[in-house]
């Protein structure tokens, strides 16, 4: 669509319009309203009523005025997203994790829910809950390759209600061939019980609390539900019972987890004089100090460091990220605890 001087237009965001009078630069015009007075307006907010040469003149035409083409109204489209492929992603691991608001007084705290999807694929999913003979959908969209993402808040009151719950999801990859998953429909049974126990809630790899951990796929497996009659759990308790304890096993010792290391990697916190220092030296310097945390820990298996690296314009997340993506591949990461440090830290699990 084009406009022109001497075109009458109103305006898409508000009361009123007028003719076009001169052009202030490609993107803006003024437009002289019935009252006389000129207005300032953005091209692409206008639209033309009737253009200047479907207009009856008497007067002498004026001069071949200057052209603009006004864009159409269409929302920008975004860089699709292009997801990091991890080697293992190729079959579906997805989870519902539960975590507790306040893990020092599990009697009345209230929970958070998230969705974990550890593959290479896209999942179009639908979560929901059991209400008497149907279902009511609690949270349904999409989530990225090896990604989680927050569900629902909810207190002591709701946990009745979520007993039984239900995931369908479709995988699938964007512009690029995969191999092709069935639909996956889960049904779950919650031991509520678990909810006021804390030990119930343990270490993961998915997050810096303890967490109440339910697989909803493993190994492109759905996980099958196991109802066990009270007759049948006596019988095999009493089967147990009659067990020959005679010949003692050897008893595993359990793995004490390696204790969480927190990094710094603030400038103020690394060097205690800046000065002379270019922005580009002072991210090669955090950077250098990242790599050398890395190479430390490289051989401790399971060890888990928070590097902080402040929420900012966002110069060192992206850069830490892109190493992590290209020279760290092995490496597990995520964001760090949101509760603990808001956006600002980022977690890696040495593998």
């Amino acid at each position: 669509m084009n406009i022109k001087i001497g075109d009458k237009v109103r305006f898409l965001n508000s009361v009123g319009g007028g003719v076009v009078c001169s052009f202030n630069g490609k993107d803006q015009v003024m437009v002289e309203g019935d009252d006389g007075f000129e207005i300032p307006a953005l091209i692409r907010e206008l639209v033309v009523v009737e253009h200047l040469d479907s207009q009856v003149h008497t007067s002498k035409p004026k001069t071949e005025a200057p052209v603009f083409t006004v864009p159409d109204p269409k929302p920008a489209i975004e860089e699709d997203f292009v997801p990091e492929e991890t080697t293992g992603g190729e079959r579906l691991n997805v989870f519902l994790a539960y975590l507790p608001l306040e893990p020092k007084a599990m009697q009345k705290s209230g929970y958070e829910c998230y969705f974990i999807n550890e593959s290479n694929y896209y999942l179009f999913f639908n979560y929901m809950n059991r209400n008497n003979n149907s279902w009511m959908s609690r949270y349904n969209g999409l989530i990225e390759p090896n990604t989680k993402i927050f569900l629902e808040e909810f207190g002591k009151e709701d946990l009745n209600s979520l007993e039984r719950v239900c995931v369908q999801f479709i995988a699938f990859k964007k512009d690029k061939p995969y191999t092709l998953k069935n639909t996956v429909s889960v049904e779950l049974r919650m031991d509520i019980v678990k909810f006021y126990k804390s030990h119930c809630f343990m270490g993961n790899d998915f997050f810096e609390e303890d967490a109440l951990i339910y697989p909803v796929v493993r190994q492109d497996l759905p996980e099958k539900e196991l109802l066990v009659s009270a007759a049948e759990l006596q019988e095999a308790m009493l089967q147990k019972a009659h067990i020959d304890k005679s010949s003692p096993k050897p008893a595993l010792k359990k793995k004490s987890p390696l204790p969480i290391l927190e990094i710094d990697l603030h400038i103020n916190q690394l060097l205690d004089n800046t000065t002379g220092l270019s922005s580009g030296d002072i991210l090669e310097y955090q950077l250098n100090k990242f790599q050398e945390v890395l190479a430390q820990y490289e051989k401790q298996k399971g060890q888990k460091i928070v590097f902080i690296h402040g929420k900012g314009d966002g110069v060192l997340r992206n850069a830490i990220e892109k190493e992590l993506k290209t020279k760290y591949k092995q490496h597990y990461y995520q964001d760090a605890s949101f509760r603990e440090y808001g956006f600002g830290a980022t977690m890696v699990t040495i593998k």
